[in-house]
């Protein structure tokens, strides 16, 4: 039987979940989640009207979830939400409420030899990953993002769409890397540092920094 899972984020990236969770479904024999439905402090309406329109539930706050897990059938849980620092806190909170972190990779994905990728992370349409890899929690890597040999991605790190990673690097914890951004081959990014979109990385990036452009500074 399949597993029941949450998705935490009502918004552009916790849609995009589902369609990965979809995916997942149409290409096993079998459906491998039931969606009991979204979670969201604070939804929009018109997000409201997208789970709407794909039949989701919208299943109220995360306070009212934890409240009533039983009832609504919450057994895994997902966080789609893109900022690493809020999706930590999220994910602590549900861990300690005894849900399982469910990880979600989409059939396009490709992976090369000896990749270890950590719970509650989410791997999109076309993201390739080649060999000897360490992917961390509740990682989200983001449409056609690329990620090089012998590199270690942290926990709650985002890769937005067309990034590229490349081989022997270390990204460390809740890092953002914007859209079509490039870490060049042997380079480290500190903790809670963001890459802008399109910046190109030629050097070590500090902790807790925004570097932007060509070369990224």
């Amino acid at each position: 039987m399949p597993e029941t899972l949450v998705v935490v984020g009502a918004g552009g990236f916790g849609r995009e979940v589902l369609d990965v969770v979809d995916a997942v479904n149409a290409a096993a024999e079998e459906s491998v989640w039931t969606i009991s439905g979204v979670v969201d402090d604070r939804p929009t309406d018109a997000n409201l009207a997208h789970l709407r329109t794909r039949g989701i539930d919208y299943l109220g706050t995360t306070e009212q979830l934890l409240t009533d897990r039983a009832a609504l059938g919450a057994t895994h849980y997902v966080v789609g939400i893109g900022n690493p620092g809020v999706r930590r806190r999220v994910a602590e909170t549900f861990d300690a409420a005894g849900l399982v972190a469910a990880t979600l990779e989409h059939p396009s994905v490709t992976r090369g030899y000896d990749v270890e990728v950590g719970a509650g992370s989410v791997l999109c349409a076309g993201v390739r990953i080649t060999t000897h890899i360490r992917i961390g929690r509740h990682v989200h890597l983001n449409l056609n993002a690329t990620v090089g040999h012998d590199t270690t991605v942290g926990d709650h790190v985002s890769v937005n769409p067309l990034a590229s990673i490349s081989g022997d690097c270390v990204i460390e914890d809740e890092v953002l890397i914007g859209v079509s951004g490039v870490v060049l081959n042997g380079l480290r990014v500190g903790r809670g540092s963001v890459v802008g979109g399109s910046a190109c990385v030629v050097k070590d990036v500090p902790a807790d920094v925004v570097v932007k452009g060509i070369p990224a500074r």
